[in-house]
C-alpha cells in the first residue's frame, strides 16, 4: 500500500465529515438566504457553522467569515485590511518566509502604493519581536505573521509579535495570523495571541478542499473584496456552500478535541523518520529543532537533487514533497530556505515529509528502511550524472 507522508499539502477527508455533509448535497439541499423551510434548515446549518468554528479559537459566532478556502480567506483579511486601512497609512510589515496566499496579494497591493516590509528570519525561519518593533513607524496598517510555516514547521511567538503591534504601533494598525499550516496540531485562542484577523483552511484537517473561515475581531472593519448579496454580514457576498461550511466546522471540532493524543502520538513516529534520515551523511534538519509542528520533518541532502529524491520515493511508493505544494513545479528554490540562509545549491536539496492522523507505526517502519536508502541512490546518481553529464560513459583502449 502506498505510504501517504504528504498531509502538510493536503489530508483525506475524514469519515465523520463527510457523513456530516452528505445530507446538504442532497435533503437538506436549500439556499441559507431562502425564508421557506429548505432555507431554514440550511441556514440552522450554517449558524452552527460559525458557532463551532469559533468555540475552536475563543471567537464569537459573528467574528467568523466563511470562505471558500485558506488563500480567500487571506486575501480577504489582507486587501480588506489595507483598503480600509488606507487612510491612516500604507505601511505593511510581514516575514521573508510567509506563505504565496499571503506574499502575492502584498505583492498585488504594492501596485496600488502601499509599502510592503519584509522582515527577516534566523536560521530556524523564526522573526525576532525586536526586528518588528523597529520596522514599524506611524504609517503601519497591518502586521502579517504566520503561527507555523507549512514548509520547514518552525512555530513563530505570535504572541510577542503582537504585543508589539499592540504597545508599539500606531491605533489601529491590525495584526494578521495565518493559522492554516498548524491549525490541527497548535493551540489557537484568539485573544491569548491578541490577532485581529486570521484564516485557517478545512482541507489541512481532514476538512474539505474549497473551505476555509476568517477570523475578524469585532469592531475591526475591512472592505469586502467581494460584492454581490448580504451573505456573511456583507462582508462576503456569495450562496453560501452549506455542505463545506459544515465539513469545515466538524473537522476542526473533531481535530481540536483530539489535537493532544494526535500530536503526542505523530511526533513520536516524527522521530522515529528523522533519526533514521537524520543518519543519512550530508542530511540537515531545517527549521527549529524544538518549536515546530509535531507532524512534519523537512531536512537538506547536501549534493542532491529533492525533486529526484521525491520521484524516487514516489516509485518506492511513499508520498512526500519539496516543499510547498503551491509552488510544485518552480524551478527556483525555496523563498523559506534561501531566507533563512540556505545557498541555492543546498536549498535545492530540500526534502519535507508530513505525518497525519492516519499515518500508521507500520508506514514509518517501512518508511525507515526506504527512505535512506532512496536519498543515498539519488546523491550517487546524481554524482554520476554530474561526473558524465552528456552520458558518454568513460573511454576504453
Amino acid at each position: 500500500m502506498p505510504i501517504y507522508l504528504d498531509h502538510a499539502a493536503t489530508t483525506p477527508l475524514r469519515a465523520e465529515v463527510l457523513e456530516a455533509m452528505l445530507p446538504y448535497f442532497s435533503t437538506d439541499f436549500g439556499n441559507a438566504s431562502s425564508p421557506h423551510t429548505f432555507g431554514r434548515r440550511a441556514r440552522m446549518a450554517l449558524d452552527e457553522a460559525h458557532e463551532r468554528i469559533a468555540a475552536q479559537i475563543n471567537a464569537g459566532p459573528r467574528e467568523i467569515v466563511i470562505t471558500s478556502g485558506g488563500t480567500e480567506a487571506l486575501n480577504l483579511a489582507l486587501k480588506g485590511a489595507a483598503w480600509a486601512g488606507k487612510a491612516r497609512g500604507h505601511r505593511i510589515i510581514t516575514s521573508s518566509v510567509e506563505h504565496h496566499a499571503v506574499l502575492h496579494p502584498l505583492q498585488h497591493l504594492e501596485k496600488f502604493g502601499f509599502e510592503v516590509v519584509s522582515l527577516p528570519v534566523d536560521r530556524y525561519g523564526r522573526v525576532d519581536p525586536g526586528h518588528l518593533e523597529s520596522a514599524i513607524n506611524e504609517r503601519t496598517i497591518l502586521v502579517a505573521i504566520q503561527h507555523a510555516n507549512n514548509e520547514v514547521g518552525t512555530v513563530q511567538p505570535v504572541a510577542a509579535l503582537a504585543e508589539v503591534v499592540r504597545t508599539k504601533g500606531p491605533k489601529g494598525c491590525l495584526f494578521a495570523v495565518d493559522a492554516i499550516a498548524g491549525a490541527a496540531y497548535l493551540p489557537i485562542d484568539v485573544e491569548a495571541i491578541g490577532c485581529d484577523l486570521l484564516a485557517i483552511a478545512g482541507h489541512k484537517l481532514e476538512g474539505p478542499k474549497a473551505a476555509g473561515a476568517m477570523y475578524l475581531r469585532r469592531g475591526v472593519h475591512i472592505l469586502a473584496q467581494q460584492h454581490g448579496g448580504t451573505q456573511e454580514r456583507y462582508r462576503r457576498a456569495g450562496t453560501e456552500d452549506v455542505a463545506s461550511a459544515v465539513g469545515l466546522s466538524v473537522a476542526f471540532e473533531l481535530a481540536v478535541a483530539e489535537r493532544v493524543e494526535t500530536a503526542r502520538r505523530v511526533r513520536k513516529l516524527r522521530d522515529r523518520l528523522k533519526t533514521a534520515v537524520l543518519a543519512v551523511e550530508g542530511v540537515e534538519l531545517t527549521g527549529h529543532n524544538r518549536d515546530r509542528l509535531p507532524n512534519l520533518l523537512s531536512v537538506v541532502a547536501a549534493e542532491a537533487d529533492g525533486a529526484a529524491i521525491v520521484t524516487k520515493l514516489d516509485l518506492e511508493g511513499i508520498a512526500a514533497s519539496v516543499g510547498s505544494a503551491c509552488t510544485t513545479g518552480s524551478t527556483e528554490p525555496s523563498h523559506v530556505l534561501t531566507a533563512m540562509g540556505y545557498p541555492d545549491e543546498e536549498a535545492r536539496g530540500a526534502i519535507r515529509f508530513s505525518l497525519g492522523r492516519t499515518t500508521t507505526d507500520a508506514e514509518i517502519d517501512e518508511a525507515i528502511e526506504i527512505v535512506p536508502r532512496a536519498i543515498a541512490e539519488s546523491r550517487a546518481a546524481a554524482a554520476v550524472l554530474a561526473a558524465d553529464p552528456l552520458g558518454q560513459g568513460v573511454a576504453t583502449a
